[in-house]
């Protein structure tokens, strides 16, 4: 048919018709065209650019994106059609990130090393995860180039190194404007290969949506950088509030990136895993982290067992923790710090004027560093080291910076959830220190009221298996009073991972203190004596960031666990200075802003108690306290500060084995530094831990 010259102008100036004569329109889709396409993910990098570990001055092959590379490239060239993204948690976690964004500031000029790794790696989109904000909004604004609409809060001016790829944040809005602060979700717009009924091969242009959501907890976690400036809205809220708009706007694939794990419970707005009620919301494709795991469980050969927490869902929340699929939409978490990536090859089919999502030919993987065999590494992608030479080498100059004070003792985490203190009590001294001479120099009327209340501290064993087991803190292996060695700048960081968190101060009584150490207790399996079967002490580390371990001067407080009753019974002989702790004593407790915010629920631990926000980091708070034992002495010891053990089992003879999974070579180890429920190192889990024996008769 031949155009008349109304409709010739018309389409000539919108590009549908060039020097050639007729307008040929685009080729319909036949009814019954498939894609088949692959949505990968990573999730919680944490700054693991490269396999090394910046704390132990060592490489370290189970992690980091240059390995992470290697499997996307393998991706990419089983599945045409792909499309990367990330997860958040990506800027904070190793001292690359510090130096970065803290202690050596980057200027707007420059690009953080992992975003310049990122953007090597071709991602397509990325969301946003809790730690994001840790280094304060004006930074965050900086390096990703972006103007939050925040008053008081300016992105330099120009353009800032930043992801090459859009970042999207759907839950986030300002408090002034009422809007988000990021945009809520994009359309990646791409071009695939199809096949046609008979078989023959068309392209094909689709919108990919992608929405991001944070736990509702930033406001909490980071009070200090957010409060005032940003609201979080609830994720399911968020979810059927954009999800509309993004299909009419032409999304044929709706994914939710979601910064929190799986839990099936009724739904709030507060959640902090909130993930399982975007199933619901109309999206086709999950994407979740925050809980560091794997789901669904790895195909690899030799593959690790499901987390207990997966384990333990009822059926009724319709969770396939072995396929990946949460009520019938696919799901994958790509465990942390580039360790795997997550894949869901999914077929999409034409029919009537849509595509659609086929359940029945989509398949869901982790996929780690062994995938091909459940033995071999992937090699390191070689383009990734020569990106980041620069800011790795800087790093570990960085890190190698002395403190001034010698150890004569190692301090270890491989044996904390036996008892072993060497990593914990220097924290807790540091932090006890603090909070004192805060007290004693206060001038404000209400602080100075306190001076006669027993200060306590607590602190967890951060490094202790979460993520794998090169996930230890270990400082000064080797050392003893024969032959000290000096401590580095890069101790404090393994000592206390979290540079973010600042330390606070809570007052308490005496049941709030024993309710607190019953939910530490939580992270203990309930062992059966008459059981003949062996049985894990600690069958998950997801959360052992809520270990907290107590410690009072001269170890003033003392109590028990009874790992034989259920979770919530298990403190006993809970007493201070010699004297049982009545429900009514006061206590001040030093601990951190995330555990006196409320993180980790510990019944009535809310914000409500807290007494001191100190402006001070907690690790900045360990680093200056080792300072000043080396001003003082030149050293710290394993009499002064690392043997207190406030805390033991309640002595039980077993039927059977039971076990303490943790990195595998330290039996010695355990038995010089007094650990004597450890009595055997035993073969290695499908996820690299030593079986320890455990004798808790001793």
């Amino acid at each position: 048919m031949k155009l008349n010259l109304v409709m010739l102008a018309a389409m000539t100036a919108a590009g549908l018709v060039g020097c050639g004569g007729d307008y040929t329109p685009p080729p319909a889709i036949p009814e019954g065209t498939t894609v088949t396409l692959a949505l990968m993910e990573t999730t919680d990098i944490h700054a693991n650019v490269m396999s090394y570990n910046y704390y132990s001055l060592a490489e370290d092959t189970s992690l980091g994106l240059e390995r992470t590379s290697t499997l996307v490239s393998a991706a990419r060239t089983e599945n045409p059609n792909n499309v990367l993204l990330d997860d958040g948690d990506v800027i904070q976690g190793t001292l690359l990130g510090d130096l970065q964004a803290a202690t050596k500031p980057i200027a707007c000029t420059d690009t953080l090393a992992v975003h310049k790794v990122m953007n090597a790696m071709k991602y397509d989109g990325g969301g946003f995860g809790n730690h994001e904000f840790n280094y304060g909004l004006p930074l965050l604004s900086q390096i990703t180039n972006t103007d939050f609409g925040i008053p008081g809060v300016a992105k330099p001016t120009g353009t800032c190194g930043a992801p090459s790829f859009p970042l999207v944040l759907t839950n986030v809005t300002g408090v002034a404007s009422n809007k988000p602060i990021v945009q809520p979700y994009t359309l990646l717009p791409r071009t695939f290969s199809a096949t046609k009924p008979d078989g023959s091969k068309l392209d094909v242009k689709m919108n990919i949506g992608i929405m991001s959501f944070v736990p509702p907890q930033i406001l909490d976690w980071d009070q200090k950088n957010l409060a005032g400036k940003v609201a979080v809205t609830g994720v399911q809220e968020a979810a059927k509030q954009y999800v509309p708009e993004m299909r009419s706007k032409g999304a044929d694939l709706v994914v939710a990136l979601s910064h929190g794990g799986l839990d099936p419970s009724a739904y709030s707005p507060k959640m902090e895993n909130g993930s399982y009620h975007l199933t619901s919301t109309g999206i086709d494709a999950l994407l979740i982290g925050h809980s560091h795991l794997i789901f669904p469980k790895g195909k690899e050969t030799g593959a690790a067992a499901l987390d207990p927490s997966f384990a333990a869902f009822p059926a009724s929340a319709k969770i396939d923790a072995v396929n990946g699929f949460v009520n019938g939409v696919p799901t994958v978490m790509a465990q942390s710090w580039g360790r795997r990536l997550g894949i869901i090859k999914m077929t999409l089919v034409f029919t009537g004027g849509k595509w659609v999502v086929q359940q029945d030919k989509t398949s869901v993987e982790s996929r780690g560093f062994k995938y091909t065999d459940g033995a071999t590494i992937v090699k390191a992608d070689p383009a990734i080291a020569p990106i980041v030479a620069t800011e790795h080498a800087a790093t570990i100059a960085y890190a190698k910076q002395p403190l001034g004070v010698t150890t004569d003792f190692e301090m270890s985490a491989y044996f904390a959830l036996v008892g072993d203190v060497s990593a914990i009590q220097l924290v807790n001294q540091a932090q006890l220190d603090y909070v004192k001479k805060f007290i004693a120099a206060s001038t404000d009327a209400t602080i100075a009221s306190y001076k006669n209340i027993p200060v306590i501290s607590c602190s967890a064993p951060f490094k202790a298996g979460r993520n794998g087991a090169s996930d230890f803190t270990d400082v000064a292996p080797g050392a003893s009073a024969a032959a000290p060695v000096g401590l580095q700048v890069r101790n404090p960081g393994d000592l206390y991972l979290y540079s973010n968190n600042n330390l606070q101060a809570v007052k308490i009584k005496g049941s709030d203190l024993k309710a607190w150490l019953e939910t530490a207790a939580k992270q203990f399996g309930q062992i059966d004596p008459a059981k003949t079967t062996e049985q894990d002490l600690v069958p998950s580390y997801g959360t052992i960031y809520n270990y907290d371990v107590f410690y009072a001067e001269n170890n003033a407080l003392t109590y028990q666990i009874d790992v034989t009753k259920p979770a919530g019974s298990r403190i006993v002989n809970l007493t201070y200075l010699g004297k049982a702790v009545a429900d009514g004593d006061d206590f001040i407790v030093a601990t951190n802003d995330y555990r006196a915010g409320g993180g980790g629920a510990v019944p009535g631990i809310d914000g409500s108690k807290t007494i001191i926000k100190s402006p001070d980091a907690n690790q900045t708070v360990v680093s200056n306290y080792l300072t000043a034992q080396g001003a003082a002495s030149g050293k710290v010891t394993l009499a002064a500060n690392g043997s207190a053990r406030s805390w033991s089992f309640v002595k039980v003879a077993t039927a059977g084995p039971v076990i303490l999974r943790s990195a595998p070579g330290h039996l010695a180890l355990a038995k010089s530094s007094g650990i004597t429920a450890v009595t055997a190192e035993g073969a290695l889990d499908a996820s690299g831990f030593a079986k320890y024996s455990v004798d808790l008769s001793k």
